[in-house]
């Protein structure tokens, strides 16, 4: 279960249709919530620490709620839902100090599950006696978004390890995010205001790679015409990532595990000591105790390097989170290149059947191909390159079969996703009429498949009368013994 589900929410707006409808929003991702329809309503409401956070809309009268929530609940995390105008310079003072930040009215599952996520790390911070204003500007994880256990551990461990010194080994295969998590690290450490100097050990020739490293004086070696500071030097006071840490030749680990015990190095043509204050953050994609057993990495470096080892989960193995993933990549495309795509329910299972050997970074160079293809269109599930594309993958989202066994959440996944999605008119147009009955027999089915054909409680689950949903099933001829027979 995600964490959205131990969040419990307080919405509070005057517009009794738009409150409710967030509401909707908040309980479809297991958010439990309560509303409030007007500041008044705050004198009678439970005590505001039974709240983990608290939305405001902004036709109210933000100024005086936020010094309201300020002084009752001790800095509550809260946000303030906007529809279509934007923060008065005022508002806008008060929200980079009180508020955690603003969020469309019309905002999707996508948005609001990664600001509940906030929400619950801003908590956490405040309640180890971290500093609470600091949180505000914090724009959490970016790219380790997802709800699978994998990635939730990935994120608690970055927060365990962020505020000491301890030298942290990244493990997982290439693509997986290794070096998003030693940025994170960096980001939410004391050294944060210092440089992050990332090296792949892997892509310099080893002749070169102490050069590199420990920098060299004028003369060293041939076409060393002048003196330069090496990595090392340039991380003073902040973060040295060495990716690819396992593809380092024998004789460089030997003089990095002396940096490591002594702290100090010498440039290349130099015999003068220079001292280091730099946190060290390593990572592999190579298995390195094959590589000990093998005589290829030193076993002490290893030691040394694995004081705080991570290990990144690979795509495969959180398919659950794929469309959020999917989600903050269009966002990016959106933000970053002006241009967006958008993908069909099945056009997602059919990417969830796929391996995806290259992890996040061939997920997000196919969001990028898609793009290009069909910028602001839809993409189904026949569009995709032919590796992606499986023909028993395009049919509703509530076939079973087409999802595994062991991935519960990945329907439910899906399902929101296709829900968040704005939808995008083809370029060859739609037969809007057609469409919508299409999605009608869909969401029925879905609902009918979800309470094993018990028409009551499927339409329940669709906000609807009973004799309402006898009659559309009757009107597309979908009868319950059909689905009791394929079950």
């Amino acid at each position: 279960m995600s964490r959205a589900s131990q969040t419990r929410a307080l919405v509070i707006d005057h517009d009794v249709n738009r409150a409710d409808l967030f509401v909707n929003v908040l309980q479809f991702i297991d958010c439990e919530a309560d509303v409030l329809y007007s500041l008044e309503s705050l004198q009678q409401a439970p005590k505001l620490a039974s709240y983990q956070v608290i939305f405001v809309a902004q036709s109210t009268d933000a100024l005086a709620t936020v010094q309201g929530l300020q002084s009752e609940a001790d800095d509550l995390p809260a946000f303030v839902m906007l529809n279509d105008g934007e923060p008065s310079a005022a508002e806008m003072s008060v929200l980079a100090s009180a508020f955690l930040g603003v969020v469309r009215f019309d905002a999707r599952y996508p948005v609001i599950s990664n600001l509940l996520h906030k929400a619950q790390v801003f908590a956490k911070k405040r309640a180890s006696g971290e500093s609470q204003k600091a949180a505000g500007n914090i724009e959490l994880f970016r790219s380790l978004v997802g709800n699978s256990r994998g990635i939730r551990s990935v994120r608690e461990m970055i927060e365990q390890v962020s505020p000491t010194e301890a030298t942290t080994l990244i493990l997982g295969e290439s693509g997986t995010g290794k070096e998003v998590v030693a940025r994170n690290i960096h980001y939410h450490s004391s050294r944060r205001g210092k440089p992050f100097v990332p090296i792949n050990c892997g892509a310099i020739p080893p002749d070169l790679l102490e050069s590199e490293l420990f920098g060299h004086e004028k003369g060293a070696f041939t076409g060393a015409i002048t003196a330069r500071q090496g990595r090392f030097e340039l991380a003073e006071g902040g973060t040295i990532f060495l990716d690819e840490i396992g593809d380092m030749p024998l004789p460089m680990q030997v003089k990095l595990l002396r940096v490591l015990q002594e702290r100090s190095f010498e440039r290349v043509g130099s015999n003068k000591t220079i001292e280091t204050d730099v946190r060290i953050v390593a990572a592999t994609h190579r298995d390195l105790e094959k590589q000990i057993a093998k005589g290829t990495f030193r076993e002490d470096l290893f030691y040394r390097l694995n004081v705080f080892p991570i290990e990144m989960p690979r795509l495969r193995d959180r398919k659950e989170d794929l469309p959020l993933l999917v989600q903050e990549l269009i966002t990016r495309l959106e933000h970053e290149k002006n241009t967006s795509v958008r993908l069909t329910n099945q056009a997602l299972l059919s990417m969830c059947n796929y391996d995806w050997p290259g992890n996040v970074r061939e997920l997000a160079n196919m969001i990028e191909r898609l793009a290009i293809l069909f910028p602001y269109g839809v993409v189904d599930a026949r569009d995709l390159p032919r590796n992606l594309f499986h023909s028993d993958s395009d049919v509703p989202a509530s076939t079973p079969a087409v999802v595994p066994a062991e991935e519960d959440e990945l329907v439910g996944s899906v399902s929101s996703f296709a829900a968040a999605a704005e939808p995008r008119l083809p370029r060859n147009g739609i037969d809007l009429k057609q469409h919508l009955t299409e999605i009608e027999i869909s969401l029925i089915h879905q609902a009918l498949d979800e309470t094993h054909g018990v028409v009551a409680h499927a339409a329940k689950r669709l906000g609807i009368r009973r004799t309402t949903l006898v009659e559309k099933m009757r009107k597309y001829s979908i009868q319950r013994s059909e689905l009791e027979a394929a079950s």
